[in-house]
């Protein structure tokens, strides 16, 4: 429920009080007061949160009209006594046009945004330099993207092509900043090899494109959801959004430093992918929870500018996860791991020699241009009562895994290495 604080001039008081009684307004009081300059009505009306903007738009045509909306819940207790239970949990979404002004207050000045986006960059930089993965914990907690990637995906529901603008030239400066602060970094204090946290962070999935779908949905509700029916904070939320910024980006900036554009383009696919999930996720989320191109006290949206945002959204997902999957494996490097490595245990068990004990599949990042390298080494144990030898078995292992690998179309050059151990009775 939302307290809101109506001023209209002397007499016109109890054509809001009829008004705010249309919605169902719970304790409402009006007295008269004075302002700066005359005579004037002051009424306090709470109505739940989707009557908000019906009532300020039945209040519109009122001469002189002023409102102060409170942002935060109240709970407006009324008689009888024992429906008070009822009254408190009967908790609403966020009213459409208060999603829209909570997006645009959080649109800070520049020089903050922009420093939080360079101590994210520095951040990003040391965790992933130092290999300390809770480091980019802080650094999601840090970064700003949250903010203008929900704010794009608010202006692609609105059809506010003003909105929509300045959110995009946000979104991009601040990646550019932790971006460029990052790049930095690594050639200041000469970085030579990228680290090993680097090069997992770096992996794409094949289904990389779920974390951002999840990850604008997740802020979408945070925005719409009211602050007490909501178990999860905003912060949590933000974090989700920056989860799926804040390592690319910093990747970008250390990868273009060392020269190493193979990390630097799979981390600029994942940015792209980011931006253009979460907003997809959020707007359909936003236009589902009433947002739409016109409202009260917002005449400005144009739905052609929705369409056209959720079309070029639509089309550069279609275009990235093409080129994603086009290019097997360098951008689904973590997935064809995995699928890797059950070939890998079928192989084992199909030579029949050798009992699998572990298997270990991963992609590594050589400089050796025009090579996938696919590093698997397997642990196996000996069958009772073969009597091949440690080195027939081995080599019958790796043909037979570089033959499934062929067969199942991994476009990679394996480097196998099986390894049968004796279990020493």
């Amino acid at each position: 429920m939302r307290q809101l604080i109506i001023e209209v001039p002397r007499g016109c008081g109890q054509r809001v009080l009829d008004i705010a009684k249309s919605h169902n307004a719970a304790n409402v009081a009006q007295f008269e007061a004075k302002s700066s300059d005359e005579l004037i009505d002051l009424t306090i009306v709470h109505v739940s949160n989707r009557q908000v903007e019906k009532l300020l738009a039945d209040l519109q045509d009122l001469p002189e009209l002023h409102i102060t909306l409170l942002p935060t819940g109240v709970i407006a207790l009324k008689p009888p006594a024992n429906e008070a239970p009822q009254q408190v949990t009967n908790v609403e979404e966020r009213s459409p046009i208060e999603i829209f002004l909570s997006g645009l207050q959080s649109v800070g000045s520049w020089r903050g945004f922009l420093g939080y986006a360079a101590v994210a960059g520095f951040v990003v930089w040391i965790g992933l330099y130092t290999n300390t993965s809770y480091l980019l914990v802080a650094a999601m907690l840090i970064a700003p993207f949250a903010g203008p990637a929900m704010n794009t995906a608010i202006a692609t529901a609105r059809g506010d092509r003003i909105l929509l603008g300045r959110s995009l030239l946000r979104y991009f400066a601040a990646l550019a900043v932790t971006i460029t602060t990052a790049c930095l970094l690594s050639l200041i204090l000469r970085q030579e090899i990228p680290t090993s946290l680097m090069l997992d962070s770096s992996k794409v999935s094949a289904v990389a494109v779920l974390i951002p779908l999840t990850a604008g949905a997740a802020g979408a509700l945070n925005l719409v959801q009211s602050e007490r029916s909501s178990l999860v904070s905003g912060a949590a939320a933000g974090m989700l959004v920056a989860a799926s910024l804040a390592p690319p980006a910093g990747i970008v900036g250390m990868g273009t430093a060392l020269g190493r554009w193979d990390l630097a383009i799979d981390a600029l696919f994942l940015l792209l992918l980011q931006l253009g999930g979460i907003n997809l996720s959020a707007a359909l989320l936003f236009r589902i929870y009433g947002l739409s191109t016109q409202g009260t006290r917002y005449q400005r949206g144009q739905k052609w500018v929705t369409r056209s945002a959720l079309a070029i959204t639509v089309v550069a997902l279609i275009g990235l996860l093409t080129w994603q999957f086009s290019n097997s494996p360098n951008l689904e490097r973590s997935s064809r791991a995995q699928q890797a490595n059950a070939e890998v245990q079928k192989a084992v068990e199909q030579v029949g020699l050798a009992q699998l004990v572990e298997s270990n599949v991963r992609f590594t990042r050589p400089n050796i241009p025009g090579q996938n390298t696919l590093l698997s080494v397997v642990y196996v144990q000996r069958k009772p009562g073969v009597k091949q030898s440690d080195e027939e078995i081995s080599n019958r292992i790796k043909s037979a895994v570089q033959k499934r690998l062929k067969e199942q179309g991994f476009n990679v050059t394996p480097l196998i290495d099986v390894t049968v151990l004796d279990p020493g009775r």
